[in-house]
């Protein structure tokens, strides 16, 4: 199964497809274990036993007669085989082997022997597998006709059978045991996973029973904390959802209403015109109805420009705000001077940098100088001025037309707010959709009466950037 299959299963069935198989790897991993520890277990206790038997047969052994003897009672013998559950079997002899007692054939121990110490091992006694336990120790006295010092070799060989039996025993426990823990774990882990899981079924449950048009947050509480970055990245999404949908709504409720009454208006200036016989009355209602749609165009590309500015994706880069400056500052000299308008530009020596969109950035800065230029009187000034201080860059339009009263600065960005004192028809939403601007770029919009208290400064705050510099495009 690959990857994307395994991704598309159940966290059910993905936990249990992966923890059940390891509970049974864990477990053969630990009877394999048990089994190694049954052997070493068998084989101290067992052999323990074995070298008991070899010490008995080494203290009934006597030289006394000049040669080799061992008193074994068969008690003794007998209970031998009853602890091996077999049969015993034994072998006493010189190093040299010219006196043996017992099974002459017993098989030799693997490694030289050291006296003093018994020596273990696995081998087979006439095709049956046995244990034999090897010992050497000097004799007191040589035997008969010998001078130089001798040992003695001591073998008891008992049949693996209760030792087998036991390490059986041990380990069909253990795998009892280990089967009732998995058992046992296996329907705890059911049981913990469907609990584990039930916030998100209820998660669910409530987001499928929403209406179409509930975009509030998704509630955190009682969310575990591994799925609660998922809620909270789907309430981002949702609120990014509500947020295009009120700028669809406020564009739909703006376009009613500041485009109702323009409508009418062109449709009765037509009306008139077409009842018109006098050619010069006829152009002056051509000329009114011209001068009615153009406006009618300026509301509704303005109307456009702040839909986009709530809504755009905001894909932002470093930019020279006093480059930026100065281009627009030339777009608009052309209309200044037919306005009969000085407009000047005022940068400082250093650049200034910000991490803007630049389109929006230019849209703002054009509603600016366009409001500045069209309210500020002919023979007046409008200046266009960049400035920084601390971490941020300000970008500031300075006029000394008739700015706006002190009561009604805090309103003047409202959408559709129109000054006490305006002069010129408008919509109502150029400084609007300059404060939109300014508030997506994570800065803010700054109002001000202008030099010795006439006209208005009006100043888009941004944060300086970290980054380099590169010209508008």
């Amino acid at each position: 199964m690959t990857l994307a299959a395994w991704h598309r299963l159940s966290l059910r069935r993905t936990l249990l497809l992966v923890l059940l198989p390891g509970m049974l790897l864990v477990v053969g991993i630990a009877l394999w274990l048990t089994w190694r520890t049954a052997v070493d277990a068998s084989n101290a206790a067992y052999d323990r036993s074995l070298l008991g038997a070899i010490k008995s047969i080494d203290a009934n052994i006597t030289t006394d007669s000049g040669g080799l003897a061992v008193e074994l009672p068969y008690r003794m013998l007998e209970f031998f085989e009853l602890t091996a559950s077999g049969q015993v079997y034994y072998h006493v002899a010189t190093e040299d082997g010219l006196a043996e007692i017992g099974n002459a054939d017993l098989p030799a121990p693997a490694l030289p022997l050291q006296t003093g110490r018994p020596q273990f091992g696995d081998a087979a006694y006439f095709g049956e597998a046995v244990r034999v336990g090897s010992y050497a120790r000097m004799l007191a006295h040589p035997l008969a006709g010998q001078q130089a010092p001798q040992r003695v070799i001591i073998q008891v060989a008992e049949p693996l059978r209760s030792r087998a039996q036991f390490r059986r025993t041990l380990v069909l426990q253990a795998l009892a045991r280990d089967l009732v823990l998995v058992l046992v774990a296996g329907g705890l882990l059911v049981l913990a996973i469907g609990w584990a899981l039930r916030p998100l079924a209820r998660l669910r449950q409530e987001v499928g029973g929403r209406s179409p048009q509930d975009l509030t947050p998704i509630a955190t509480g009682g969310i575990p904390a591994d799925v609660r970055p998922l809620v909270e990245a789907i309430n981002h999404h949702v609120e990014r959802t509500r947020r295009l949908s009120e700028a669809r709504r406020r564009f739909v409720d703006d376009a009613s209403h500041q485009l109702r009454t323009p409508l009418a208006t062109l449709t009765t200036q037509v009306g008139f015109a077409l009842r018109e016989s006098d050619p010069a009355a006829l152009r002056d209602a051509l000329r009114a109805l011209k001068v009615q749609l153009d406006e009618t165009v300026r509301q509704t590309n303005q109307m456009l420009a702040l839909a986009r500015t709530d809504s755009a994706e905001l894909v932002t880069e470093p930019i020279a705000l006093d480059g930026l400056a100065a281009e627009l500052a030339r777009a608009w000299w052309a209309e200044a001077r037919s306005r009969q308008i000085d407009l000047g530009l005022e940068v400082p020596d250093q650049p200034v940098s910000v991490q803007v969109h630049p389109g929006l950035l230019k849209e703002a800065l054009s509603n600016l100088l366009h409001n500045a230029i069209r309210y500020t009187p002919a023979g007046g000034q409008v200046t266009v001025r960049v400035a920084a201080a601390g971490r941020e860059a300000r970008l500031m339009v300075i006029d000394n037309g008739p700015g706006i009263p002190e009561a009604e600065r805090a309103r003047a960005s409202e959408r559709f707010f129109r000054a006490s004192n305006a002069s010129q028809p408008g919509s109502g939403l150029g400084l609007a959709i300059v404060r939109s601007i300014a508030e997506r770029h994570g800065g803010r919009l700054e109002l001000d009466a202008g030099p010795q208290g006439q006209g208005l400064v009006v100043a888009v705050v941004l944060p300086l950037a970290a980054g380099g510099l590169r010209s508008p495009g």
